[in-house]
């Protein structure tokens, strides 16, 4: 028994001493800047961070998004390795590395979905200057409750006491006030009214008008005029799950392919599906939805999405294909626009893709990229690297 209890003051006073340390590092930070939001985290991660360092602040970037990342105060990038897969303790060793090499600003993308972890991820390990929180739409709903009302109760936990917040999201404003008010936090709303065609244009993939409005109204809260960090983030790495677009050539057949797999949640995957599709004539519409078996539930919600849009076939790809293709015909999907591939040899899609289109298609990938074996990655990998190298030939 005495053994036990000295064990547990010995665990006691180690973890105070832990918790002292981190508490030093978090506050050797002046800017410490939280990303939240349903989809758009990583991208606005890589923005703020771009931007800061554009107009000198010294700032490390942590993106949990498609591949988890700190980007370093030179703009370098390192690899997270997890051998136990994530955990929000992380935070607490990207705060120790952030802290030892002096940052002016640190900015952290939420890692958490389930709501208790949200809230200690701010409190416990953040305790952020400047929230963000990119927009609010139904995801994550077996987590986050069923209602989008729910989903931006979960996300206002990163909201933080007697700071400042930034939001693009406009439907559950008045919401996410409420809860920044009682907290005595400054809260503003963005709209996308000054970030024109042209600017975006200058980015090297398709970065939407929300997301560097956002980004710009952080920077200048934090000292850095919009030209300088404008100009800093059209020069930024994208993330790897950016949305962007490979076209090229292949048997006088135009293919563009779309990489929209970083817009998993169904409103914002519909959204960008719209944003490419809508005016189309004569071209297929294929999209290749990618599953993960452990986020079945996602797919359905995609395939509901896809439901009463036009398109020509529907790719089933990745894990559980079989189960997903199932619950596609159950909803109406009519049986020859479903096409259940599972994970063959990437080839194997790109030429069923060749096949299908007569003069010029349009290829969507949307739901998970990763997986077990990362196959969604290997698709958009696949039109990349054919892309290379039909237009190498061309030239």
């Amino acid at each position: 028994m005495a053994v036990l209890i000295i064990v547990t003051i010995v665990l006691i006073i180690n973890w105070m001493i832990e918790y002292s340390r981190h508490t030093q590092n978090v506050r050797s930070i002046p800017i410490r800047i939280h990303v939240n939001g349903t989809r758009g985290k990583s991208s606005v991660t890589r923005l703020i961070a771009a931007g800061l360092r554009a107009g000198g602040k010294k700032t490390i970037a942590k993106i949990t998004g498609t591949l988890p990342r700190v980007v370093l105060a030179d703009g370098r990038e390192a690899a997270i390795i997890r051998l136990m897969g994530a955990n929000i303790i992380e935070q607490k060793y990207i705060f120790r590395y952030a802290a030892a090499e002096k940052p002016d600003a640190i900015v952290i993308e939420c890692m958490a979905v389930n709501p208790v972890f949200q809230w200690i991820t701010e409190r416990q390990f953040v305790r952020s200057t400047i929230s963000v929180l990119t927009n609010s739409r139904p995801d994550h709903m077996d987590l986050m409750g069923s209602t989008v009302q729910s989903v931006t109760m979960c996300l206002s936990n990163t909201i933080p006491r007697n700071g400042v917040c930034y939001t693009a999201e406009n439907e559950q404003f008045s919401l996410l006030k409420q809860v920044a008010d009682k907290r005595h936090c400054k809260i503003h709303k963005i709209r996308p009214y000054d970030v024109t065609q042209e600017e975006l244009n200058l980015f090297r993939y398709i970065e939407h008008a929300e997301n560097v409005q956002l980004a710009l109204a952080v920077c200048a809260e934090a000292g850095v005029s919009r030209a300088v960090a404008l100009k800093g983030m059209q020069s930024a790495h994208p993330d790897p799950g950016a949305l962007k677009k490979y076209q090229f050539v292949d048997n006088g057949k135009k293919i563009s392919f779309y990489n929209v797999f970083a817009a998993n949640d169904p409103k914002s995957t519909g959204r960008i599906i719209h944003m490419i599709t809508d005016g189309l004539k004569n071209a297929e519409t294929i999209i290749i939805l990618n599953s993960r078996s452990d986020r079945y539930f996602r797919s359905q919600q995609l395939l509901d999405e896809i439901l009463p849009m036009d398109f020509s076939y529907v790719f089933l790809t990745g894990e559980m294909h079989e189960k997903v293709e199932a619950y596609a015909l159950q909803i109406g999907i009519p049986k020859a626009k479903v096409i259940a591939l599972g994970e063959p040899l990437t080839d194997v899609i790109y030429q069923k893709v060749l096949s299908l289109t007569k003069a010029e298609s349009h290829v969507i990938g949307i739901g998970n990229i990763a997986g077990q074996i990362k196959y969604g990655a290997q698709i958009v990998a696949h039109f990349k690297h054919k892309m290379q190298a039909l237009n190498k030939v061309k030239k």
